[in-house]
């Protein structure tokens, strides 16, 4: 009888002919678990019309009619608060149901008995769809909005929507990790990729780390990975980025110029030294200079009271001198340019001249009542830098007391002294945070620069842009900036993060060479103008405090407080130049 009469009730629910009279009391529970929210929604509202708004939290008494009762009694069960829908929402005074709810379920209903075609139920039900849902489009469509994905391109948005997801932190591992060649290789097939698939039209891979700019935005941008518009702009046949019906090739033509543009080879700084020597007593003192490196292939150390040659030819070692007998030590050296001379300064004052080939002392050079550590020649005459705050120039072809030049402009001991590459400017840096610039015919600086916070000893001229010079700081600068002596203005400023002690620029590439102590005790390679980090060398346990450059400009030599003098290859080997054709050229006519 129970389901003779369930499928009889849910008939006239489907037809909407039921009336309340007509459903047993066993049937409630199939109705709740059977019925279609459609026909459920339908069975609610007449028993709100039966029962009346007493049930629905309305104060108003029921009537006492025979109907009413019989239709209180059989739809209690279906307003439980328990058994409603989960739009219900319960009130203080009874259960109720949501009045928006109720009335977009009643409106469906009778547009449904209205309005039979799927097409238009679609249409309506779009239409009925809630504005305010979190999910949909608060301007076009409703969450039961199912668009077209035909311009969804998801494998490529896939792609691009984390490309720059990658923390700084990240990207500076992965770019100290990844070798030059990966990483060439790594922008050849991004440029390929981004041609084919985003029609990026790239036809030349250029240098790595101007390319990582390039092809990288300069904000990063959010991208929705669900992107349905479709992109106004059509490739043309004419564009490149389209493949020919004749090519022979799968990808375009910019792809096929992107292959076929000649790769540059990859420059590889090895991070191990390619040779380490041993120095015994090699001083940890930020003040002496007592590494240099000459023009015949011939480095010299002072170690202690002795000045060491070494052979990079043949890898033999000379003791030139010993200060022990008269009670000195070696404070700094320095070879001449054409490096048949070097220099000896002393702990006492003095600077010695010696031939370097015949192992025999010239001559004795006195002036300074304290120290000398720092030399620089400049053709036969040498300047030298002492902690009595005195710079001494003379020429040493003639008695010193004849071309001596006494320049004082320091209040503290001079610890830097360069030469620029035109003979005609000496920049000189002190402990007290000042760099000076001279000249041959002013005993005062013609230029003076107290940006630096601390100590002055790393001195580098260009010798690829005229007056060009660097310097940095110590401890309490760690700061490496660049002048323009031509005019004496400041260029640029970057801050190494540690003591700078050396600087030295490559004879053929625009870059330069840095060595640092406290804290980190690395070697740097800069490319400038744009001051990026070519590579960090790392293998000295104290502060690197001495820095020399081979004669062909390939190679550097550090030492440092550890005991060691390591050979690292930093730079390209020399530029092929073209010999100039130009009528301006004194050099390529006979006159």
């Amino acid at each position: 009888m129970l389901h003779r009469d369930w499928g009889r009730i849910r008939r006239n629910l489907t037809n909407r002919t039921v009336e309340i009279g007509e459903i047993a009391d066993g049937c409630w529970p199939l109705i709740l678990r059977e019925l279609r929210p459609a026909a459920l929604g339908f069975l609610i509202r007449i028993c709100q019309e039966a029962v009346g708004p007493a049930s629905l939290g309305s104060p108003v008494p029921l009537a006492e009619t025979t109907d009413r009762r019989h239709a209180e009694s059989c739809c209690g069960p279906l307003l439980q608060p328990q058994l409603l829908p989960s739009r219900w929402v319960p009130s203080h005074s009874g259960p109720a149901m949501d009045q928006d709810y109720e009335r977009r379920l009643l409106r469906q209903i009778n547009i449904q008995n209205e309005i039979p075609s799927p097409i238009k139920v679609t249409e309506v039900m779009r239409s009925l769809t809630p504005t305010n849902s979190p999910l949909s489009s608060p301007s076009k469509h409703g969450d039961r909005f199912i668009p077209s994905r035909a311009g969804a391109n998801w494998s490529i948005n896939f792609h691009r929507i984390n490309e720059n997801e990658k923390s700084p932190s990240q990207n500076r591992k992965t770019k100290d990790a990844t070798s030059d060649t990966s990483k060439a290789d790594g922008l050849a097939y991004s440029a390929l990729l981004k041609n084919e698939l985003l029609g990026a039209g790239i036809e030349k891979v250029q240098d790595p780390q101007t390319e990582d700019r390039r092809l990288q935005p300069s904000t990063p941008e959010r991208r929705s990975l669900f992107n349905y518009s479709i992109s106004a702009k059509r490739s043309t046949p004419d564009d490149g980025n389209s493949i020919s019906p004749y090519s022979l090739s799968p990808v375009s033509s910019k792809s096929q110029k992107l292959l076929r543009s000649p790769r540059k080879p990859t420059r590889k700084i090895s991070k191990i030294p390619f040779k380490v020597l041993d120095a015994p007593e090699l001083q940890d003192d930020f003040y002496l200079n007592l590494v240099d490196w000459s023009s015949l292939n011939v480095l010299s150390v002072g170690l202690g009271t002795c000045v060491y040659l070494w052979s990079a030819c043949t890898s033999q070692v000379t003791r030139l001198c010993d200060l022990s007998v008269e009670g000195d030590s070696v404070t700094s050296v320095g070879w001449s340019e054409r490096g048949n001379l070097v220099a000896v300064g002393t702990h006492k004052g003095f600077v010695q001249i010696w031939d370097a080939a015949a192992g025999k002392k010239l001559s004795t050079l006195e002036g300074h009542t304290a120290r000398v550590g720092a030399l620089a020649w400049n053709a036969d005459q040498l300047s030298s830098g002492s902690r009595d705050r005195v710079i001494l120039q003379r020429d040493i072809r003639t008695p010193p007391l004849q071309s001596e030049r006494r320049l004082q402009g320091h209040r503290q001991e001079v610890c830097g002294l360069k030469w620029s590459t035109d003979h005609q400017l000496l920049a000189s840096g002190g402990n007290d945070n000042k760099l000076l610039v001279w000249n041959h015919s002013s005993v005062l600086p013609v230029q003076q620069y107290t940006e630096h916070l601390a100590a002055v000893k790393a001195i580098a001229w260009s010798p690829h842009q005229h007056g060009l010079l660097a310097s940095g700081g110590g401890t309490a600068d760690r700061c490496i900036r660049f002048w323009n002596t031509l005019t004496g203005q400041p260029l640029q400023c970057t801050d190494t993060g540690s003591q700078v002690c050396n600087l030295a620029w490559s004879k053929h590439t625009n870059e330069l060479v840095s060595t640092h102590g406290y804290s980190q005790n690395q070697i740097l390679v800069w490319k400038y103008p744009s001051l990026t980090q070519v590579a960090k060398l790392t293998g000295h346990s104290y502060r690197v405090l001495y820095l020399a450059m081979s004669p062909d400009g390939e190679a550097i030599v550090t030492g440092a407080g550890d005991e060691t003098l390591r050979f690292w290859n930093v730079f390209s080997k020399t530029r092929s130049t073209k010999e100039s054709v130009s009528v301006l050229n004194l050099f390529t006519r006979i006159r």
